[in-house]
């Protein structure tokens, strides 16, 4: 087992329990509270991006706002949605983001060879790890579903797992534009956000909080605007 899934399994492992305490702890404010933290700091790596050598072009621009647009909404979403919804949330957004990782790890390349859905963009995703990482989110919410909830009201959390999925690839496409590898790149050579992103394993080449949240970002900001939308 390589040091970078040790990380990650750690990391991931302490803010699910740390997200658990949140949610049942004075009506899921802190779990609120934490969110917003992300979205802050992960709005700054995102503009350090621009200390890029000509970075500061007009397409990089729109796409930097129309990040920064995903984490804001995102972060209302969370703040306008209840508990049980945030059961939904966790399961099909992390459910999609843990499960494509594992497959991936174990099955990737063993049914679809070395073909990759997305060579340009994120080649280190497989076929294996999408499709049964996309299985295990929508399964996943659609238990909970049948378990306590609303089919008619609750539909649209079906589709977090397809979101996680176009947040990622977009933040993905976004480094890509601006020649950087891990959300935290630049951030880190700072002696302050050294050990902040070291909270989050950010230290260990696999990304800091933009590369944690991007998913759940543009995934709540579409669900955001299906919620308004549905009334």
């Amino acid at each position: 087992m390589d040091r970078n899934f040790k990380v990650r399994t750690i990391v991931g492992v302490s803010m699910f329990v740390v997200a658990l305490i949140g949610l049942y702890t004075f009506d899921s404010i802190p779990f609120k509270i934490i969110f917003g933290f992300f979205a802050f700091v992960a709005a700054i790596e995102l503009l350090s991006f621009f200390k890029k050598k000509r970075s500061a072009t007009a397409l990089n621009i729109f796409l930097c706002l129309l990040e920064l647009v995903f984490l804001v909404c995102g972060s209302i979403f969370v703040c306008r949605v209840n508990v049980d919804y945030f059961w939904y949330i966790i399961l099909g957004v992390p459910g999609y983001d843990i499960f494509a990782y594992l497959f991936g790890k174990v099955f990737g390349g063993k049914v679809f060879g070395k073909s990759r859905p997305f060579p340009t963009v994120s080649k280190n995703k497989t076929w294996e790890g999408t499709l049964l990482g996309l299985g295990m989110s929508i399964g996943l919410v659609a238990i909970k579903i049948a378990a306590g909830g609303d089919l008619w009201a609750d539909w649209m959390f079906l589709l977090c797992g397809p979101l996680a999925l176009v947040g990622d690839l977009f933040e993905s496409y976004l480094k890509r534009r601006f020649k950087v590898k891990d959300s935290n790149e630049i951030l880190i050579k700072n002696k302050f956000f050294e050990k902040l992103e070291m909270l989050i394993g950010g230290s260990e080449g696999h990304g800091g909080f933009l590369d944690r949240i991007d998913s759940t970002a543009f995934a709540c900001t579409v669900l955001l605007v299906i919620s308004l939308i549905g009334g």
